[in-house]
Protein backbone atom coordinates (compact mmCIF):
# COMPACT_ATOMS: atom_id res chain seq x y z
CA UNK A 1 0.00 0.00 0.00
CA UNK A 2 1.35 3.44 -0.90
CA UNK A 3 2.20 5.66 2.04
CA UNK A 4 3.31 9.30 1.61
CA UNK A 5 6.85 10.01 2.88
CA UNK A 6 6.02 13.45 4.19
CA UNK A 7 3.26 15.99 4.67
CA UNK A 8 2.21 17.89 1.57
CA UNK A 9 1.85 21.56 2.43
CA UNK A 10 -1.32 23.50 1.61
CA UNK A 11 0.55 25.64 -0.90
CA UNK A 12 1.92 22.62 -2.78
CA UNK A 13 -1.45 20.88 -2.74
CA UNK A 14 -3.34 23.99 -3.87
CA UNK A 15 -0.88 24.85 -6.64
CA UNK A 16 -1.26 21.33 -8.02
CA UNK A 17 -5.04 21.72 -7.99
CA UNK A 18 -4.91 25.19 -9.54
CA UNK A 19 -5.03 23.78 -13.08
CA UNK A 20 -8.45 22.18 -12.63
CA UNK A 21 -10.49 24.80 -14.46
CA UNK A 22 -13.91 24.57 -16.01
CA UNK A 23 -13.69 25.06 -19.77
CA UNK A 24 -16.17 27.32 -21.52
CA UNK A 25 -18.54 25.36 -23.77
CA UNK A 26 -18.01 25.52 -27.52
CA UNK A 27 -20.78 27.45 -29.22
CA UNK A 28 -21.64 27.73 -32.91
CA UNK A 29 -24.24 29.81 -34.70
CA UNK A 30 -27.47 28.10 -35.71
CA UNK A 31 -27.64 28.39 -39.51
CA UNK A 32 -31.41 28.80 -39.41
CA UNK A 33 -32.09 31.33 -36.62
CA UNK A 34 -28.53 32.57 -35.83
CA UNK A 35 -28.69 31.86 -32.08
CA UNK A 36 -25.61 30.34 -30.37
CA UNK A 37 -25.99 26.59 -29.76
CA UNK A 38 -23.76 23.66 -28.84
CA UNK A 39 -22.42 21.85 -31.93
CA UNK A 40 -24.23 18.70 -33.12
CA UNK A 41 -27.42 19.45 -31.16
CA UNK A 42 -30.94 20.46 -32.10
CA UNK A 43 -31.51 24.20 -31.78
CA UNK A 44 -33.82 24.86 -28.84
CA UNK A 45 -35.10 28.09 -30.39
CA UNK A 46 -36.18 26.94 -33.85
CA UNK A 47 -36.02 23.11 -33.59
CA UNK A 48 -33.77 22.65 -36.64
CA UNK A 49 -30.82 20.26 -36.98
CA UNK A 50 -28.71 19.78 -40.10
CA UNK A 51 -31.06 21.93 -42.19
CA UNK A 52 -34.18 19.93 -41.28
CA UNK A 53 -36.93 20.67 -38.78
CA UNK A 54 -36.68 17.98 -36.12
CA UNK A 55 -38.88 19.50 -33.42
CA UNK A 56 -41.96 21.46 -34.42
CA UNK A 57 -41.86 24.80 -32.63
CA UNK A 58 -44.55 27.47 -32.57
CA UNK A 59 -43.26 30.31 -34.75
CA UNK A 60 -43.41 33.87 -33.44
CA UNK A 61 -45.11 36.40 -35.68
CA UNK A 62 -42.54 39.17 -36.14
CA UNK A 63 -45.17 41.79 -37.00
CA UNK A 64 -47.49 41.04 -34.07
CA UNK A 65 -44.90 40.45 -31.30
Amino acid sequence: MAVPKGKVSKARRNSRRANWKAATPTLVECPHCKTPIRPHTVCSECGYYNGKEVIAKATKDKEGK
